[in-house]
């Protein structure tokens, strides 16, 4: 069971964006280490590098002593290494059962053994018995189970390979306080047993209860280790922050921008519980926090792209928003992050997805030649990279991709444009194209509200940043106030403070 694990100077990059330039983490047996740092420090990568998730571009790996590269995620579990990540991996069609036991299921005479996995499942879900409703059984549907009820599963999916060394990549996001407290006591029993747990967490708290040790990340490099039991919650921070990125930016407010454009009053949703802002005309609000806590909620409930609880109201006056298209006739515009999957056809041309949200304007088959010109014009601000509006959508850079998924609401003339972490994996310089045309939005009044998971930005481009923890708003920074230790501070504390 015992094992020493350890990750020297370990590099990856993804084109011109480096996503850990300096990675080092050492954890043995009955050893449980925190892996920490800010938003975008390299932690999750570090992570899957560790399970054979992605491939390193250089470094060294040492499983007890030995020099290894892990080809896949299988391989890493051969050697007993396994992740419990944030991003469930589960297939919301199969049962508890066959989610836990896919790919190792238990075999009898050459046949799966499904006696076995139902026995072995019902004791899996013991550990948690109490914490969890009666109705989640082995041949339960994993697609009709509750967020906290799923991530239990994920857990329990992990265990199941036995692992000496397991990673918990923040994964008591979606749990709740007794659920918490459970996973805190398998932990203990886990040390106990000489297992080696790597936690990544935001979550003070958790980690001076659980941690002997913190090993700190930021920027993509190694920045130290300390052992818990000697270090305090405001040095852990001041080493996440420290040196890390130029001071926020100034801005300068709009002079016209005093007007209440949005209101969202007491929201509910799955992940909010009483959520309650303004938006301004003429402002960069940020959303901010760690990832999960209910962030794309608010920007998706005020475009009517899920079900809430709660008052919208809109220049003033009561709305409902119950698809968007609604919420576009009223000039919304939301910009999905991912999109691969949300934002673009990349087997259809440029100009086409320009169109995408337009073409009642222009007809099929009427007017394509000023839905070109409109096409060209907007191509033009956005500075898009292109052979000729014509070409698939597929045929462009990471950064005009989502220059492009930005260039097709910009037709609609949006006054409120709903971000959600749309920078995510491109490069630096096709961000600050990004951030100039933001910043020209905004300047003509435009509502802009922003959930980034890269602190930088918050920063750099906000004039207030709303701190969201489990579906609420833990902090409201703004002025003198918007600093990256308050930012980091207000993500990681349990405390609430709002802050002017």
């Amino acid at each position: 069971m015992n094992i020493t694990f350890s990750a020297t100077h370990v590099i990856k990059r993804y084109g011109g964006v480096v996503a850990l330039a300096d990675g080092n983490l050492s954890v043995r047996s009955g050893e449980v280490l925190a892996l920490m740092g800010a938003n975008g420090s390299g932690k999750s990568t570090l992570s899957k590098i560790i399970t054979g998730v992605v491939a390193p571009d250089a470094g060294q790996l040492l499983l007890d002593g030995q020099p290894i590269r892990f080809s896949s995620p299988q391989m890493a579990r051969a050697h007993g290494i396994a992740a419990v990540y944030q991003e469930l991996s589960l297939i919301p069609d199969l049962t508890v059962a066959e989610n836990i036991w896919l790919a190792h299921e238990p075999t009898r005479l050459g046949r799966v053994d499904t006696r076995a996995i139902t026995r072995r499942t019902t004791a899996l879900l013991e550990l948690f018995r109490g914490t969890i409703q009666p109705g989640l059984q082995p041949d339960t549907a994993v697609g009709d189970l509750p967020p906290d009820e799923r991530q239990i599963v994920e857990i329990l999916k992990t265990l199941a390979w036995e692992p000496r060394l397991i990673i918990l990549d923040e994964a008591t996001a979606s749990l709740d306080t007794q659920q918490v407290n459970r996973l805190c006591e398998l932990i203990a029993d886990w040390k106990a047993r000489d297992m080696a747990i790597v936690m990544v967490s935001h979550r003070m708290e958790e980690v001076f209860r659980l941690a002997d040790r913190a090993t700190v990340l930021r920027s993509g490099a190694y920045v130290g280790d300390v052992a818990t039991a000697e270090t305090s919650e405001a040095a852990l921070v001041q080493m996440m922050i420290e040196g890390g990125v130029s001071p926020r930016q100034a801005t300068t407010p709009n002079p016209g921008a005093i007007a209440v454009r949005a209101e969202l009053d007491n929201i509910h949703t799955r992940t909010l519980h009483g959520v309650s802002l303004t938006i301004n005309a003429g402002e960069i609000l940020g959303l901010g926090g760690l990832g999960g806590q209910g962030q794309p909620d608010v920007l998706l409930a005020l475009f009517g792209a899920i079900p809430y609880r709660g008052t919208i109201s809109l220049d003033g006056a009561p709305v409902r928003f119950r698809h968007p298209h609604q919420a576009m006739q009223r000039r919304l515009a939301y910009v999905p992050g991912d999109r691969g999957r949300e934002g673009l056809l990349a087997n259809r041309s440029i100009l086409e997805n320009l169109q995408l949200p337009s073409w009642s304007r222009y007809g099929w088959f009427t007017r394509m030649r000023q839905a070109h010109a409109d096409g060209e014009a907007v191509a033009k601000t956005l500075r898009l990279v292109r052979d000729s509006l014509r070409a698939p959508a597929s045929s462009l850079s990471g950064g005009n991709a989502q220059k492009l998924v930005l260039g097709k609401w910009l037709l609609r003339d949006p006054n409120v444009l709903l971000l959600n972490d749309p920078t995510k994996g491109i490069d630096v310089g096709a961000k600050g194209e990004f951030y100039r045309l933001l910043t020209e939005l905004r300047n003509q009044g435009v509502a802009i509200v922003l959930y980034s998971s890269d602190d930088d930005e918050l920063l750099g481009l906000c004039d207030r940043v709303l701190v969201m923890r489990d579906g609420q708003i833990s902090a409201t920074l703004q002025g003198p106030t918007l600093t990256r230790t308050a930012l980091v501070s207000a993500s990681m504390s349990a405390a609430q403070a709002e802050v002017a």
